[in-house]
This record gives structure tokens, C-alpha cells and sequence, in this order.
């Protein structure tokens, strides 16, 4: 097959599938995506455009992209980071941290009134991610275990000497799989648990998490365990990668946009976060639509028909959900992957998934800013009062407790353009970086690297169907 016909054939295969996106039951609703039905003009043409913008971007990369560009970025230096900058931050990382938990233990039980949740599901999880795309790598200076850590064993070795001993080898088999797996419990706990948003049960998870990553840098060294094994360490790294800004020891340096990512150590369980990453938001988004709404109540009557409570039932039910969104992201990449073995039949095709996996890191951003930005935009403004009453009791500290949630902020439909802008703008990223990394992997015949990635287009078009789906389902 010439390349002309391929490059057509792929641009059908991915027309096609957005346009099944399109047509598809309207059966997912995404946080906050109010009045999607009166958008001013139909969900499809969204679909279409998003296709036609894709494939464009595939043509044009092709012609206009013939060698790597990301893999070795240029770095230029900004500014030195002075040298207390990291203990004040540190500091008010700490601050913030134990405010939550004493909110969450001392306040009051309703959890719109109490400081943590929102901080929690809201600040922490959805603007964290945000800041780290525009700002980099914020978190790691804030970053309240890393700097408790730094203080117990400063202090531990100023009591005795012999405290101050070599970390142990962090396994790489190991890789990132614990990132995965602590990804999989917050969503869990976020998406599953029954009791997710009570304040004091939100409190002794935020202390158990701390406690088990001051252990883990114990033991294996602060940013060994940092960077392989704190999951939200691991994911806000991951989207600062996105960011222009890059930091090395004390100095802040400025890069191309994307030209973080390139350079990721593909360890083992990397593929697993990013398709944790984008599953679990995923299911969020569907837990919500006709087809699930449907199909639950089908798989909470056989675990209650073998004897579990209601309760239990409904959370083994949504564990199932989660697990098989999960999967079906994992096996969607794995198929792309498998095609684009066929190009080069030697190469290993586990070897191929870690080295394109951080191909997925702006889809995975994409979809949880797709996904919660109007959360983040209404839900948000609550943390004005909550910060000066977090406690729930009436307070006033900065003189903010009256403050109202102003639901005119952005209209429904521009949230939509913001949404669909994201997921578009975040998989033609995902398609730059698989380019990239494909004529690195293929120096010597950039035909085969185009050829490669007609697998990768058909990825990417699908979780831009998969994305817009599930927003333009809402009060269909």
C-alpha cells in the first residue's frame, strides 16, 4: 500500500469512528456540564471538526515534523531559585496539609460546611494538576511529606548519626506501579466509597497517605520514592512535564512546550498510571449516563442475590465499573500498540508501550480538565468562605465567610467550547509526541515512523470520540 492510500485509509478509519462517537446513545454526563442540548451548533459537527483537526494535524506532522525535535530540548535559564525558597514552601505546604486534617477531624461533619473535602476532591486533586500545566513542577516544592520528611531525618540525625543511613535499592521491576495503585484507591475512594465525603473519614485517609510516604522516603530516599511512588507526586510531575517551565537544582529553566514528557524514564507501571489515569475519569463521566444507570442495577442484584448488603453491594457494583473502564482504556492502547508492531515485528511489544506512554499525558490531563472544569470553576469558589470558616462554626478569619458562589461566572456554553478545546488541543499533543517519538524510534526510515503512528491516529481519534461522547450525552 503506497502512502497516500494509507494516509486515506486512516483518515476514513478515523472519520468513521468519529462519526460512531457521534451518533452514538447519548448515555454519560460530565461534572458541571449543564445545558449541553442547547449548544449553538450540534454535538456532531463538535465530533466531526475534532476528526477533521486530528487528521490534519496527522497530514501536517508528517510533511512539516521529518526529525525529532522534543527528544533533546534546549533548556534556557531563567533565574535562580534562591535558596530559602524551598524551606518557606515547604512550610506552607505543611501548614495547608495539617489545616485540612484539623478541619477534617475538628469541624463539623456536613462536608459542604467543612474545609477538607473540597480542598480534597477540589483544590487538591483537579487545581494542582492545572497549576502544574501552567506553572510546572509546583508540587514538588510544596509538597508536604517531602518536607516533614526533610525535618524527621534532619532531626533524627542530629539526635544520633548512625540514623543517617544509605536508602535501599528501589526495585525497578517496580517502576511506577505503586503510583498506579494509589491512583486506583483515591478514585475509589472518590467514585466507590460510601463514605467518601465524610470530613473525618477524608482526614484519617489524608494521615495514612502521609505516614506511608515519609515510610517510603525512609526507606528508599526522598525523591527516588517521590517520583516512582507518590501518586500524586507522580501525577502532578507528570502534567508539569506539559509546562514550559523546568527546574534543575536551583535553577528555573524555560523548554518547548510537551518537551518534558519525551524525556520520562518509561519504568515499568507507566502505562498502567496514564491508563488509570484517563479510566478512572472516564468512569466518573459514565457512572452518570443512561447505560450505566441501566446496567448497575443488574450487577448490584447478583452480589446482593449471594448475600451482601445493599451498601456493600453498590460499592462491589461501581468497583466492577471502575475496573472495566480501566481495562477497556488499557486494551484500546494495547490494540494501538499491537498495530504499530506490525510495522516492525521484532521490536517487543511491552518495550513499545512503555516508550509511547507518555504519548497518553495530555489526554490524561485533557480528560480531567474536559471533565471537572466547571466543577473547578463553580465548586472552586466555595474554598473563598471555606478558608475563612473551615472549621463550619460561623467564623470569619479573612473576612470572606459570606462570600456566594457566582453561578454566571462562564456561561454553559463556553464551558463546552472550553471542554471540547481541551480534549482536541490535548490529543493533537498526544499525536506530536507520538510523532516525535516514532522518528526516534525509527531513525532510519521516517516512512515506517509515519506508518506506525496510523495506529496511533486511530488511538487518539478514539478517545477523542470516547471524550466527546461522554460530554455531549448530558441532558440528552
Amino acid at each position: 500500500m503506497s502512502a497516500r492510500r494509507a494516509a486515506r485509509a486512516a483518515a476514513l478509519l478515523a472519520g468513521g469512528l468519529t462519526a460512531a462517537g457521534a451518533l452514538a446513545p447519548a448515555a454519560a454526563q460530565a461534572h458541571g456540564l449543564a445545558g449541553s442540548a442547547n449548544l449553538p451548533i450540534p454535538a456532531w459537527m463538535f465530533a466531526w471538526a475534532a476528526a477533521i483537526v486530528l487528521i490534519a494535524s496527522f497530514l501536517a506532522l508528517g510533511v512539516l515534523w521529518p526529525r525529532p525535535r522534543l527528544q533533546h530540548p534546549r533548556l534556557r535559564r531563567v533565574l535562580t531559585i534562591p535558596p530559602g525558597v524551598r524551606t518557606l514552601c515547604g512550610l506552607a505546604g505543611v501548614a495547608a496539609y495539617g489545616a485540612v486534617v484539623y478541619s477534617a477531624f475538628a469541624g463539623t461533619s456536613v462536608p459542604t460546611a467543612n474545609l477538607a473535602p473540597t480542598a480534597i476532591y477540589v483544590a487538591f486533586w483537579v487545581g494542582i494538576p492545572v497549576l502544574s500545566v501552567l506553572l510546572g513542577d509546583v508540587f514538588a516544592l510544596f509538597n508536604p511529606w517531602r518536607a516533614l520528611y526533610r525535618w524527621i531525618s534532619g532531626a533524627a540525625r542530629r539526635i544520633h548519626p548512625s540514623l543517617d543511613a544509605e536508602p535501599l535499592a528501589y526495585p525497578r521491576w517496580l517502576g511506577r506501579w505503586p503510583a498506579a495503585a494509589g491512583i486506583v484507591a483515591f478514585a475509589w475512594v472518590e467514585l466507590v466509597y460510601v463514605d467518601r465525603d465524610i470530613p473525618s473519614t477524608l482526614g484519617v485517609l489524608a494521615l495514612a497517605y502521609g505516614f506511608v510516604q515519609v515510610l517510603g522516603m525512609s526507606a528508599f530516599g526522598e525523591r527516588t520514592w517521590s517520583e516512582r511512588a507518590d501518586a500524586f507526586g507522580v501525577w502532578f510531575n507528570l502534567c508539569s512535564r506539559i509546562s514550559v517551565w523546568e527546574t534543575r537544582g536551583r535553577e528555573l529553566c524555560v523548554r518547548p512546550p510537551l518537551a518534558g514528557l519525551p524525556r520520562l524514564d518509561p519504568l515499568p507501571g507507566t502505562v498502567a498510571l496514564v491508563c488509570t489515569l484517563i479510566g478512572t475519569t472516564t468512569f466518573d463521566g459514565a457512572s452518570n449516563g443512561q447505560l450505566w444507570v441501566e446496567a448497575a442495577p443488574h450487577i448490584q442484584k447478583a452480589f446482593t442475590g449471594i448475600g451482601f448488603s445493599l451498601t456493600v453491594a453498590n460499592e462491589l457494583t461501581f468497583s466492577v465499573g471502575l475496573a472495566f473502564t480501566i481495562g477497556v482504556v488499557a486494551l484500546f492502547y494495547d490494540l494501538g500498540i499491537r498495530g504499530m508492531r506490525t510495522v516492525d515485528p521484532r521490536r517487543d511489544k511491552g518495550e513499545l508501550a512503555r516508550t509511547f506512554a507518555h504519548t497518553l499525558v495530555p489526554i490524561a490531563f485533557a480528560y480531567v480538565l474536559a471533565h471537572y472544569f466547571s466543577f473547578l470553576v463553580f465548586q472552586g469558589q466555595t474554598l473563598i468562605y471555606l478558608v475563612s470558616d473551615p472549621l463550619g462554626t460561623g467564623a470569619n478569619l479573612f473576612g470572606t465567610a459570606n462570600t456566594q458562589v457566582n453561578y454566571t461566572l462562564i456561561s454553559p456554553t463556553a464551558i463546552w467550547y472550553v471542554q471540547v478545546a481541551a480534549l482536541v488541543i490535548g490529543h493533537v499533543a498526544g499525536l506530536a509526541l507520538a510523532h516525535d517519538r516514532a522518528l526516534a524510534v525509527f531513525p532510519e526510515d521516517r516512512r515506517a515512523a509515519v506508518r506506525s503512528q496510523y495506529w496511533m491516529l486511530t488511538v487518539m481519534v478514539g478517545f477523542t470520540c470516547l471524550g466527546l461522547w461522554l460530554l455531549s450525552a448530558v441532558n440528552a
